[in-house]
């Protein structure tokens, strides 16, 4: 069993929450756009990291994570890249990547929009974008998901809110 923790969309911050909730968990993954200095933070938890990168990422976090990553984890194949879309409106290719290689959870990052839905079109993927968890961007509320994987079950889906994007 793996307790996952998953974030988008930092742009440059990292508090104590965050931090704590990192703690929590076996691995992190980072949907894209985590600005200066957020990788850094997640490193010095010794968690294991997962990721892509974003829009707004520079060379030093392009360097280390792709475009599109792929991985299994618990049973489960997974499939993230920041601009990816959701089900019904998938990114350009995101979709052909879905279906010629069995993929069980998507995530993507990018909206600042929190989603949790399925794809009944695609074999049932689960779809899963955290929202944003930094101060940058029009959300009103930081947000970000945990969840537990576990011989190819996902379940304890939690939302976890960080507060207002305006009170900080």
């Amino acid at each position: 069993m793996k307790k996952i923790l998953l974030l988008s969309d930092t742009h440059g911050y990292m508090d104590k929450t965050i931090l704590k909730y990192c703690a929590e968990c076996d691995e992190i993954w980072h949907a894209g756009d985590w600005g200066v200095g957020v990788n850094e933070a997640l490193e010095n938890t010794g968690k294991l990291i997962r990721g892509v990168y974003g829009n707004i990422d520079g060379t030093d976090i392009r360097t280390i994570y792709p475009e599109v990553s792929r991985f299994s984890c618990e049973g489960l194949m997974v499939l993230m890249k920041h601009i990816g879309g959701y089900p019904k409106k998938y990114s350009f290719g995101v979709k052909q990547q879905i279906t010629e290689n069995k993929t069980d959870i998507f995530i993507s990052g990018h909206s600042h929009i929190l989603k949790i839905m399925r794809d009944i079109e695609l074999n049932n993927l689960l779809h899963l974008n955290p929202g944003a968890a930094g101060k940058h961007g029009f959300h009103l509320m930081r947000t970000m998901l945990n969840f537990k994987l576990d011989s190819g079950r996902v379940f304890d889906m939690n939302v976890i809110e960080l507060g207002k994007r305006a009170e900080i």
